[in-house]
Parts: C-alpha cells; structure tokens; sequence
C-alpha cells in the first residue's frame, strides 16, 4: 500500500497545504451507452459521513431511484487500510484493525462480501494505486467499476432513468439548461472554498497553509450569507438545484464537525449565519431526501475517530445538544 492509502495528511504538500486526489473512473450512465440505465444493474457504495457520498444518496432519493440502484454502506471508522463494511450475523469475522466492526445503519457488502472497500478498486483494477474513496457506482452485469467522482454521479443520476420515471420525479431536472452557466460559477468557489475548504483548513500541517484556506472559507461563507439574505428558500433560479446539494451536504456538517475538528471556529452556522441556518434548516426537514440521508452518529464517530493526526485519543464530543434546530 503507498503512503498516500495510509495517510490523510500525505494529501499536503511541501508547503503544508491539502491536495485533493483526482477521480480515476469517469464513466457514466446513459441511454444508448456503455453503461445503460437499467433497473437493478447497479450497485452504490457509500459512507454516510463523507459528504461527496452523500451528494448521490440526496440525489438517488430525490429521483426516487431507491428502487433502481440499491446501496452498500461503510463502517464510519477509516483507519488503516481505508473504508471497511460492517461485521454482520451472515459476514461475522472481524473485518478491520480493531475487534467491534458492528454500527447502526453500516452494512456488509452486499454484492462481494468484501470486508474493505479497496478490494473494489483491486477487482476492477489490479494494480490501482490511488486512494480508495466513495461513493462508488459498480455495474453489476460487467462487473465493473463504473464512476468514482460524485459531481459526475449526482448529473447522470439526475436525467439518466428519467425514461422509467413518472410524475414529479421525472420532472425534477437539478441542473436545468437555463441556469447551468449560474450553477456552474457557484459550483466552482463553492466547491474550492466551502466543500473542500473545510478540508483543506483541517488538514493543514502549517500555519500559513491553514490560514490560506480557512480565510477564503471565511469569506465564501459570508457571501453565501448575503446572497441568501434576500430570504430565498434556494440558492439559485428560486428551485432546488444541484448546488443546494453540493453545498447541503459540507454546511450541515459543519457545527457538529469542522467547527471544532476542522479549526473553523470563526463562526457556528446556527448562531452566526441566520440566512444559511435558515436554508439549512428549511432543505433538513422539508425534504426527506436531506433528512433522511443525514445520519450525524455517522459523521461524528467518522471525523474524529478515523483523523488520529487531528485528534489522537479519538475523543468523540458529547454535543451539539440538538443536531439540527427545529424550523421556526
């Protein structure tokens, strides 16, 4: 195994700051295609803390393709050899460094019985030598790995069974033609300064590094909160679109995580961010695509038991008392 399979922090470069890997599998699921739209061919693999992961859980409930493509979820804890399945009554043996492999809502893997997500990668590509993440689509009649990059997923997802699909679901396009240009400049600082922000500020090994990223991560969240000031339910077009998604699933991480563990403790969403908060809370529980696929037991317990670099006793914190604030 390369070090870059052992150590987050091996993401940094000389000068302290986090690189983030780019996605090998780029195909996609389309009519007419390699990889057809197909009810029941294919396979999701997620972890129900990693927040590209839960891009596509949003969007797979969104479209109502529970049906369609069914899913296998990881034990929260990424220790040494990467994401690893739950210990289940039909897979008993341990499966990872450490002897309790049970969690509410983990699973085994449903199509291989792996015991770790990297012998994915190894099926599909024996001498893949990169980072083993999620989510992953697999195709089950090929048996191939088909897309590891969620921005890619969350698109085909969104258009690719509408041919099988009736009525509102059928309906729903989050990355309409007429607001893509707009989605597409949000998307990008978004992405470099919110998503992966936090990231980039928690898994600093420098002081300069970290402020390189948490100042930007500062900035971006405050025009976040201006432009939601107006009081608009979405972020753009006034309907749900793929950028409340991308962007969903980073700010409701946020307070109960990468407030404390991320060191971006210059504001809490809840108390310093009425606006945002308030989309927030509006996306949790008025839809039950984002509130369903919120599981905070798995968010806490994966951040700081899983980064021992950041939190070596693997403390993890009894609060926030209440995960999300009740919609006023």
């Amino acid at each position: 195994m390369s070090p870059a399979q052992k150590d987050i922090t091996s993401w940094a470069d000389k000068s302290g700051s986090f690189k983030r890997q780019t996605s090998s599998f780029r195909d996609i699921i389309e009519p007419n295609g390699k990889y057809a739209p197909e009810k029941g061919r294919y396979h999701l693999y997620v972890s129900l803390a990693c927040p590209w992961a839960h891009r596509a859980l949003i969007v797979r409930k969104l479209k109502g393709l529970e049906e369609f493509i069914d899913v296998s979820i990881v034990h929260p804890h990424m220790l040494e050899k990467g994401w690893h399945f739950a210990k289940t009554s039909s897979n008993p043996a341990p499966q990872s460094e450490h002897s309790d492999d049970t969690f509410p809502a983990a699973t085994e893997d449903h199509l291989f019985g792996f015991s770790h997500l990297r012998e994915l990668y190894f099926k599909a590509q024996p001498d893949y030598d990169a980072r083993f993440t999620v989510p992953i689509v697999w195709d089950k009649k090929t048996n191939s790995l088909v897309n590891n990059e969620s921005s890619e997923i969350i698109r085909f997802l969104n258009t690719a069974f509408n041919g099988q699909l009736s009525g509102r679901q059928k309906e729903l396009d989050l990355y309409p033609q007429e607001l893509r240009k707009e989605i597409e400049e949000l998307n990008d600082w978004v992405y470099n300064d919110v998503n992966n922000g936090v990231y980039k500020s928690g898994f600093a090994t420098t002081q300069q590094a970290y402020e390189d990223a948490v100042k930007p991560l500062a900035k971006s969240l405050q025009r976040l909160e201006d432009i939601l000031s107006d009081g608009r339910e979405f972020l753009i077009g006034g309907r749900l679109t793929e950028a409340d998604v991308r962007l969903y699933t980073t700010i409701v991480r946020y307070d109960p995580v990468y407030y404390v563990h991320f060191k971006c403790n210059f504001g809490l969403i809840r108390h310093d961010y009425p606006h945002l908060h308030k989309w927030l809370q509006r996306l949790y529980w008025n839809n039950p695509a984002f509130k369903d696929t919120t599981n905070f037991e798995h968010i806490k317990e994966h951040y700081y038991y899983s980064h021992k670099h950041i939190n070596p006793n693997r403390i993890v914190p009894y609060g926030p008392n209440v995960d999300i604030e009740p919609l006023k």
